[in-house]
């Protein structure tokens, strides 16, 4: 559904009226497109303190294929290297490397802070890495003009793993992420032959590819090399059979809920799956008070129970090769809840649980990572249906003040699906504008 609020801010009544009221001012977000593949401009190098990785952060940004330096007039991307800030006192370094700069940051430009884990057995570097969580949340919400911030943790030593994440991150496929906090692993990534197709060759399976986010995710997913299998409930075989065949893939009519779900999907895979998408789910709101067991039944049992089922299965069969990824749907309402939704927050913060005690169990018995995409206000026909008011403050209450597309979760998901990305794993990354709600 058409956004008109973004559209009339950027005519010159509407630019007059919110500065004169402070109203929101939305900028339209610069998004991948054959046309626009990468950042306009230049890419800031910084550094904060003496850092013993600069050379090898700079080689790998240079990689990006973006033009990478230390003085910028007008930088489309600033890159903070802040891992050897290890006490508040270093937090001066970072303040007086971005001051200076940020007010010149083009719109829709991408500031990535490079830092590290917080310490267990040093308080004071612990007490400093964790401020820059704080510092990049809340630049986040100041920079304005469709521009994201985020904090990238690294190990010490091992930056090579984070090509992946800086791609994706200092890219237009990030443009409704922003304020969040991805921490790597130091497992190798995978070899990439064509950072233009990065999954040519591989297998990816969707649940509710039929239409909506699904839809798009499956076609990212495609649009970078995979073979995609396209799975839905029989009751939409047409709309899947559709979304199948503009894609060049395989229609898998299949309620996710079945007892013979797995064993269905391996036998649609003979080869194996290499990327694995839950995205099925529904919503059957109403308040706790009034809500009948059916309705919770239902709920949990598509949108978390199916999710457990099948991974177990599929796993233990080998269904997923090793090198696989496992990408699950959870929401920004698993995090902050809503109103009329106990059921359905519930299976998405159980999702979150999920992942998090999953991805090092699979990563090291099953060489599988395991990762989450958490939407926020997205722009569907399940939100075309909200009322006008309420439709209208899901959009704002982010940082860009705006709705995110389908295009933005699958942008997400296919790069946890490269397999350069595998040391992204147990990360729950939230695709909400930096949602004024929720942690």
């Amino acid at each position: 559904m058409a956004d008109r609020y973004l559209h009339f801010t950027g005519t010159a009544p509407g630019r007059f009226l919110t500065r004169r009221l402070g109203l929101p001012r939305p900028a339209p977000l610069r998004r991948w497109s054959p046309g626009t593949p990468s950042l306009d401009g230049p890419l800031l190098h910084l550094t904060a303190g003496d850092s013993a990785i600069t050379r090898e952060l700079g080689a790998l940004l240079a990689a990006t294929g973006l033009d990478v330096t230390d003085r910028a007039e007008r930088p489309a991307g600033i890159v903070l290297d802040a891992t050897a800030v290890t006490a508040p006192g270093g937090l001066t370094a970072v303040h007086a490397a971005l001051h200076p700069v940020i007010r010149s940051l083009a719109p829709g430009g991408r500031v990535v802070v490079v830092g590290v884990r917080p310490s267990a057995d040093d308080h004071h570097q612990a007490a400093a890495q964790q401020a820059l969580e704080g510092f990049t949340r809340s630049l986040g919400k100041e920079v304005g003009q469709g521009s994201t911030v985020q904090l990238l943790r690294i190990v010490p030593g091992a930056v090579a793993p984070a090509e992946s994440t800086l791609r994706f991150l200092l890219s237009p496929r990030s443009a409704y992420l922003s304020g969040q906090v991805i921490e790597l692993t130091p497992a190798a990534p995978g070899p990439v032959a064509d950072w233009t197709a990065p999954l040519a060759g591989r297998t990816a399976l969707v649940t509710g590819a039929a239409r909506g986010i699904g839809a798009s995710v499956a076609g990212v997913l495609a649009r970078d090399g995979a073979r995609v299998i396209c799975l839905d409930v029989p009751q939409v075989r047409d709309e899947l059979a559709r979304t199948a065949e503009e894609l060049g893939g395989t229609a898998l009519p299949l309620d996710i809920t079945a007892d013979d779900a797995a064993d269905r999907i391996a036998a649609a895979a003979p080869d194996g799956l290499d990327v694995l998408v839950h995205n099925a789910g529904i919503t059957r709101d109403r308040r706790l008070t009034n809500m009948p067991a059916e309705r919770w039944t239902s709920v949990v049992d598509v949108n978390l129970d199916s999710v457990l089922r099948t991974t177990d299965a599929l796993l233990k069969a080998g269904t997923v090769n090793r090198g696989g990824r496992i990408v699950a749907t959870a929401s920004i309402a698993g995090i902050a809840g809503n109103n009329g939704q106990t059921n359905y927050a519930a299976s998405k913060a159980g999702i979150i649980g999920l992942v998090r005690a999953l991805a090092p169990h699979a990563a090291a018995d099953h060489g599988v990572t395991v990762n989450a995409v958490a939407p926020g206000f997205i722009e569907t026909k399940m939100t075309a249906a909200v009322p006008l008011l309420i439709r209208e403050a899901g959009r704002r209450m982010n940082s860009l003040a705006q709705g995110g597309l389908p295009v933005d979760v699958a942008e997400t998901t296919a790069w946890f699906a490269q397999p350069a990305s595998t040391a992204v794993n147990g990360q729950i990354v939230r695709v909400c504008g930096q949602s004024l709600l929720g942690a």
